[in-house]
C-alpha cells in the first residue's frame, strides 16, 4: 500500500511537469528536459534554481521551473537506484521512491549555500530509498529500533567472522557493539522476521512432488481439544456450586441430549419452565466464566 502511495505521488509530479511543459512556453534551449545530459543539467539546474528563488510559490511560473528541475535531474535518481539493484524488489518502485527524495531536495535546496545540487540531493535520494527497504521489505513488522540494530549486528558479525575465522559468540558481539547480551539476542531474534519461507518449501530433495519433506510437515497445528481444557478447569468449580437439580438439568440436556419436554416429564414441570431454568443456569455459568460475580 505504501509503495502504491509513493508511486502515485511521484507519478502525479511527473504528469504535472509534462503538462506544464506542454501548456506553457517552451523552455529556452531545452526541448526535452529529461534527455539533458547530467553534465549540462548541472549548469541548467543552477539557472533554474536562481529563477525559482525569485518566483512566487504556487504560481504557474514557479511550478514550471520546479517541475523542469525534477525532469532534468531524474538521472540522479536512476544513478542512486542502481546501487540497490539485485535486492529482489521491483526497480520501478525503487526509482519512484527515489523521486520523493529528489523532490524533497529540490524544495530544500538554496543556491546561496554554494554547494553543487548533485552533492546535496544524493543523500536525500539514497536516504529515501533506504527507508523504503527498511520499512517495506520485512516479512513481519518489527520496531524500527530493531530494524536498525539488525544492520549493525550484520556488520559486527561480518567483522568478527573475518577476524576470528569463525562465527562470533553473543558475548563477543555484545562487546564489539557495546550492547548488553540480551540486546544482541533480541536483535538476532528480530532478524528472523526479515525473510519468510513458503510452507510448501522443500527441506530436502526436489520438493513434495517427489515425496520429500516440506516445511508445513513440521509445523504443528492447534489441537481443538486443548482449547477446552482451560474452559473445563474454570467451569468445574462453578458446576459444583449448582444445586443437585440444576446439575441434573444440565446433565440431561447437554450430556444425554434430552429434549426440554422429556426433562419436564422427569422433573414434573412444564417445558416452558424447563426452558427458563436452563436459561438461568447458562447465564449463571457464563457470568462465572467471565469473572462477573454479581449473577445471583
Amino acid at each position: 500500500m505504501e509503495t502504491a502511495v509513493i508511486r502515485s505521488e511521484a507519478k502525479a509530479v511527473e504528469d504535472t511537469a509534462v503538462a506544464i511543459s506542454t501548456a506553457g512556453a517552451p523552455l529556452p534551449g531545452i526541448e526535452a528536459p529529461r534527455s539533458v545530459a547530467p553534465r549540462d543539467a548541472r549548469e541548467l539546474s543552477r539557472q533554474f534554481f536562481q529563477r525559482l528563488a525569485v518566483l512566487e510559490e504556487g504560481t504557474p511560473e514557479y511550478q514550471y521551473a520546479r517541475n523542469t528541475l525534477i525532469e532534468m535531474n531524474m538521472s540522479l535518481v536512476r544513478f542512486a537506484a542502481g546501487r540497490f539493484r539485485g535486492r529482489g524488489d521491483d526497480m520501478e518502485d525503487v526509482v519512484q521512491t527515489g523521486m520523493i527524495g529528489l523532490i524533497k531536495a529540490i524544495d530544500r535546496f538554496e543556491v546561496s549555500r554554494e554547494v553543487e545540487f548533485t552533492s546535496f540531493a544524493l543523500p536525500y535520494i539514497v536516504g529515501e530509498i533506504k527507508r523504503f527497504f527498511r520499512d517495506t521489505t520485512w516479512a513481519v513488522h518489527v520496531p524500527r529500533r530493531l530494524q536498525e540494530l539488525r544492520v549493525e549486528l550484520a556488520k559486527a558479525r561480518d567483522e568478527l567472522s573475518s577476524r576470528l575465522d569463525r562465527d562470533p559468540t553473543v558475548p563477543e558481539l555484545a562487546t564489539l557493539m557495546n550492547l548488553a547480551e540480551s540486546q544482541v539476542v533480541e536483535a538476532q531474534i528480530a532478524a528472523n522476521g526479515y525473510n519468510s519461507s513458503s510452507l510448501d518449501a522443500a527441506l530436502t530433495g526436489d520438493g513434495p512432488e517427489h515425496g520429500e519433506a516440506i516445511l508445513a510437515d513440521f509445523i504443528g497445528v492447534e489441537e481443538e481439544g486443548l482449547r477446552l481444557v482451560e474452559d473445563f478447569q474454570s467451569l468445574a468449580p462453578l458446576m459444583a456450586e449448582l444445586s443437585e437439580r440444576d446439575r441434573q438439568i444440565i446433565h440431561l440436556r447437554f450430556v444425554e441430549e434430552a429434549t426440554q419436554a422429556e426433562i419436564g416429564e422427569r422433573l414434573g414441570c412444564s417445558q416452558m419452565h424447563v426452558s427458563r431454568l436452563i436459561k438461568r443456569i447458562i447465564v449463571r455459568l457464563r457470568h462465572g466464566m467471565l469473572g462477573e460475580l454479581d449473577y445471583a
